[in-house]
């Protein structure tokens, strides 16, 4: 299996070196390119073809909205993952917009992200797991395309349970309201993921939302 090669774009230096250091540390990922701003990183794109980029939105000369959406446009085969501060929904869902198939909070864990480089890796959209309900309904209504899913049935009971995931109820709390055991719900809630190929909480509030499975005045 080959190396899944990654360029990374940043402006501030201490944040760029840390994540070079830990996605070239994982076994199977290759850092070919780092950059400082948007316009590097484009140049990097276009002489070196990584598979994932993560970038930064806010970074000078060219921001990461027009660098991904540039890079998009020539190389639609390179996958994009915005890298985002706190309090900045409608920068990512500008990124989102511009071909973006993921975002992560610059604070993740290193193992979301090394799932968020495998998951766009494998064309799945990954939302971050602390995304808002704001978030995930300003998402909805955009005009982000999401990935292609093949159709997706869902009975009564796996639907209540979504509704109730999206409500942020507990297992606990669901197992109650439906007079099943903790264990069965966990074992609802593995289905539920791998049926709608969500990796966390987000994304099944955003299919939820797209789906009409729960409206957004349940979950805001």
């Amino acid at each position: 299996m080959t190396d899944i090669r990654i360029a990374i774009a940043d402006d501030h230096e201490i944040f760029l070196d840390g994540l070079a250091l830990m996605l070239s540390r994982h076994q199977g990922f290759e850092v070919c390119g780092r950059a400082s701003n948007g316009q590097t990183l484009i140049d990097i794109v276009n002489r070196e073809s990584p598979d994932v980029v993560l970038t930064d939105i806010r970074m000078p000369v060219v921001d990461g909205i027009q660098s991904t959406r540039r890079i998009v446009s020539a190389h639609p085969e390179v996958k994009v993952i915005a890298l985002s501060m706190f309090d900045e929904e409608n920068l990512i869902v500008e990124m989102l917009e511009a071909g973006a198939k993921g975002y992560l909070l610059k604070n993740a864990h290193k193992d979301e992200i090394i799932e968020a480089i495998t998951s766009v890796y494998q064309h799945k959209n990954y939302y971050c797991s602390k995304t808002s309900y704001l978030l995930a309904s300003m998402i909805v209504r955009s005009k982000v395309s999401p990935a292609p899913q093949p159709q997706i049935i869902l009975n009564d009971r796996e639907k209540l349970i979504i509704q109730m995931i999206c409500q942020q109820k507990t297992t606990q709390q669901i197992a109650d309201k439906i007079y099943l055991s903790k264990r069965t719900i966990e074992g609802y809630r593995v289905k539920i993921l791998e049926k709608i190929q969500a990796k966390n909480i987000a994304g099944v509030v955003i299919f939820a939302l797209k789906n009409n499975i729960i409206k957004e005045e349940d979950v805001l």
